[in-house]
This record gives C-alpha cells, structure tokens and sequence, in this order.
C-alpha cells in the first residue's frame, strides 16, 4: 500500500512555523524565569553566600538573557521543526529531539559551568531534569503546530 505524505502549501508552513515560534517563545521565556528565579538563583545563593554579584539582576545582565532566550527559542524551534519534518511528525520523535537538544545544549552548558567550578555537580542533577522538560513541551507545541497545519499527516 503506497501512502503519500500531505505536503501543505507555503503560506501554511510559513504560518505554521510562526506559531511555533510565538508559542515557544512564550513558553520558553516563562519556563527560563521561573526556573532561574524558583531554583538556579536560590542555589547559586547558597552554594555562594555573600557574593552578591552571583545571579544579580542588572539591566545588562537582563539583556543578555534576553538574547540567549532569543537565541534558545529560534534554535530550538528551528531544531524540532527540522527534525520532526525529517523524521517523522510524532510524538516519540518530539520527545527523541527534545532529549538531543537538551543534552547538547544544556548538558554542555553545565557540565562546562559545573567543570569550571562556578556551580556545583548538584546543580546537573536538579536544572537539567528541568531543561529537559522544558524542551520537551518545546517541542510538542512544534508538534502541535505541524499537524494543525496537516504537515506530516498520510493521505
């Protein structure tokens, strides 16, 4: 039996993708604040009590999260929209992406902290189970997305 995959128009993908994009950022800039405000800054504060200057709140230190979110949310985006069109638009396949990015973006980033000695090991074990649930709601509302628009659907 010989199945084809609906392939929508441009518009639609175009539209699909921005959805993507707006519910990411929404999601990811909620989740980046209330998991660095609720448990990384706390943290930090205890691992390094009486430096101040760890987790401050500076508008340039706001900025530059600012530009990491952005950064995060065009990549991560990008990353699940491309792989899940090249993989499969399915469930199993959002969480797989979710899990490669969040190891390679996230665990990268604090074994490196933690490696450098500006957080402790705890640290892994308590943002990266975080990150990744993070990314995996990520990358089910690109899932989402997808198949609203009917991308990946048999016909």
């Amino acid at each position: 039996m010989n199945q084809t995959i609906a392939r929508p128009n441009e518009d639609a993908l175009k539209t699909a993708f921005q959805h993507a994009l707006v519910a990411n950022f929404v999601w990811i800039n909620l989740s980046e604040t209330v998991r660095y405000f609720l448990m990384v800054k706390p943290m930090l504060h205890a691992a390094f009590p009486g430096q101040d200057h760890i987790a401050a709140v500076t508008p340039m230190i706001f900025a530059s999260w600012m530009v990491w979110d952005t950064i995060l949310i065009l990549a991560a985006t990008g990353f699940y929209w491309m792989f899940l069109r090249q993989f499969g638009v399915a469930l199993e396949r959002a969480v797989l992406g979710a899990t490669c990015f969040t190891l390679a973006v996230f665990g990268l980033i604090w074994l490196g902290v933690v490696n450098m000695g500006l957080a402790p090991a705890v640290f892994i074990w308590a943002a990266l189970p975080l990150a990744w649930l993070e990314q995996i709601v990520a990358a089910l509302l690109v899932l989402w997305t997808m198949r609203r628009a009917g991308i990946g659907r048999l016909e």
